[in-house]
């Protein structure tokens, strides 16, 4: 599908932290719209898109003078208090237009010279393996965040097609631990997935944040509702996977396996 690509001037890049990402100081985000396109996205019903006349996931605004403009406001931020940063809350910094744009990048180096107190990079994308220089000196102050929702390649297609295969996440995962950068598999939002899923990660991480529709849509699963994703379950036959409690079927395997502490659930497994 082809994506429309614009260049937009922002007012300003960073948000303040509210809701469900009210433990940062603020937000971050490299790109409006995301060519990922995921069926389940929450952003689907904020009014970023629903304002928009295009489909979510047929358009991405890339912003001008990002580097510039972060640079400034930073130090605007530090000035008044301590700064965390999440990067991305409605899109992926690393979704396709990063190949070309470099505006994830940009920011990343504005972060090394002039460190906030912490960044948390949100992405499923393997392409953040090209900053491993950018991500090595901001040392402690980072965390990868790797949504990685199953470990079915199935289950991705069906419900997030125009998203990276799931084994080139891992060895994007595996490629991070090498590096020595601090990074979680973030299974958000939970999908169907095999009771092998924890042995496959523990190797990898440390860290896991599981979450889904229900706690972490920010409305209660209500957005999730009303983007029909309960037909994609009944699809296959999977509607016991679409429930408040489905959850604690991937929580209890994971403790399981992960040493205590190392296994949180939805906002806490975000936090910095």
């Amino acid at each position: 599908m082809k994506t429309d690509q614009q260049y937009k001037q922002p007012k300003s890049l960073l948000n303040k932290g509210s809701g469900f990402l009210a433990d940062y100081s603020h937000s971050l985000n490299p790109y409006t719209g995301c060519s990922f396109g995921c069926s389940y996205c929450y952003v689907r019903q904020m009014p970023v898109s629903i304002f928009r006349k295009e489909p979510w996931g047929t358009w991405v605004d890339m912003k001008k003078g990002a580097a510039d403009m972060l640079r400034k406001e930073l130090q605007r931020a530090k000035a008044k208090g301590k700064v965390t940063l999440f990067m991305s809350s409605s899109t992926d910094p690393y979704q396709p237009a990063e190949y070309k744009e470099k505006i994830t990048r940009a920011l990343l180096e504005v972060m090394a010279d002039d460190p906030p107190d912490f960044v948390l990079v949100q992405t499923r994308s393997p392409l953040v393996r090209r900053d491993i220089d950018l991500l090595q000196r901001l040392q402690d102050r980072v965390r990868v965040s790797m949504t990685v929702e199953t470990d079915r390649e199935d289950i991705r297609k069906h419900f997030a097609p125009g998203a990276p295969p799931i084994q080139a996440r891992l060895r994007t995962l595996q490629l991070l631990a090498e590096a020595g950068i601090p990074a979680q598999a973030a299974i958000a939002p939970l999908l169907p997935s095999t009771e092998a899923f924890a042995d496959k990660l523990l190797p990898l991480v440390n860290r896991v944040c599981i979450d889904d529709y229900f706690m972490g849509d920010g409305s209660g699963g209500k957005r999730t509702r009303q983007l029909g994703i309960r037909r994609l379950y009944e699809e296959l036959g999977l509607e016991e996977w679409y429930h408040p409690d489905a959850y604690r079927i991937v929580y209890e395997r994971f403790v399981r396996v992960f040493p205590e502490g190392q296994v949180l659930l939805s906002r806490y497994g975000f936090a910095p």
